[in-house]
């Protein structure tokens, strides 16, 4: 992806009609397929400036794909009277720093840390030998799995940075092993039943997120244990919080 910013300088008497103009030109903007997501702010003590940040997929898709389409031509028609307030107009590169603040808890604070993921997940697998189902996927599964899943899932909910191999050794872990739809499911219910069992918060907000963790995750594993399946060695570790996650494409 990549950053556009745009820094407009609007008259004070103009404000309310560029702002007007925006919320009609975020209808085209919002339905192009190039547009990740955008946000307009005014500064707090200096009115007439405004700043538009607009995630593009790519600035080729931009440039050649956004504004060689008639959602552009929509889009400029609103807001054509103030092109010349602008100041800047440039893309940024996204570098790889960036994070959550402290002002809301992780899903792994909220959840009660490395302590409840331990228990939730040494009780889901002390079931798992005797379910019919997954009895035959952990038939050999490691004395430490569950301490090893607990560990990879605190980190992906905002824990500590504990999980050794990141992504490419959990992924390395279900190459080959041809899971099934069957097994994908009953994964899901087992560990959701314990969840319930163990005590896990059980708010709609925290149970949704976490809910929608696991329907990801079980789903990408699912995937990537076909035969054939190619991963991405260098795909970072997810990292899950309250909001959505992004559409996922493969490589």
């Amino acid at each position: 992806m990549i950053v556009e910013y745009i820094r407009y300088r609007v008259p004070g008497e103009r404000a309310g009609a560029f702002e007007a103009a925006y919320r009609r030109a975020a209808v085209p903007l919002s339905r192009a397929p190039q547009c990740v997501d955008y946000e307009l702010t005014q500064c707090e003590k200096d009115g007439e400036c405004y700043v538009l940040r607009i995630r593009w997929t790519s600035t080729r898709d931009h440039l050649e794909g956004f504004r060689g389409s008639a959602l552009f031509g929509e889009f400029l028609a609103e807001i054509r009277d103030y092109v010349p307030c602008i100041e800047e107009m440039r893309h940024y590169r996204q570098i790889g720093i960036e994070g959550d603040g402290a002002a809301v808890p992780t899903l792994y604070e909220w959840a009660g840390g490395a302590e409840a993921l331990d228990k939730l997940f040494t009780a889901f697998y002390q079931r798992v030998p005797e379910d019919e189902v997954l009895a035959p996927v952990f038939a050999d599964m490691h004395p430490d799995h569950a301490k090893h899943v607990a560990t990879w899932l605190g980190q992906v909910f905002g824990g500590p940075e504990a999980y050794v191999g990141g992504h490419a050794r959990m992924v390395g872990r279900h190459l080959g092993r041809a899971l099934t739809e069957p097994q994908r499911r009953r994964w899901v219910t087992l560990l959701m039943d314990t969840a319930d069992e163990v005590g896990l918060p059980g708010d709609p907000e925290f149970r949704s997120a976490f809910a929608a963790y696991v329907e990801w995750g079980s789903r990408m594993a699912l995937v990537l244990s076909q035969p054939g399946a190619k991963p991405n060695p260098d795909e970072p570790m997810p990292r899950w919080g309250w909001g959505a996650i992004r559409p996922w494409q493969p490589s």
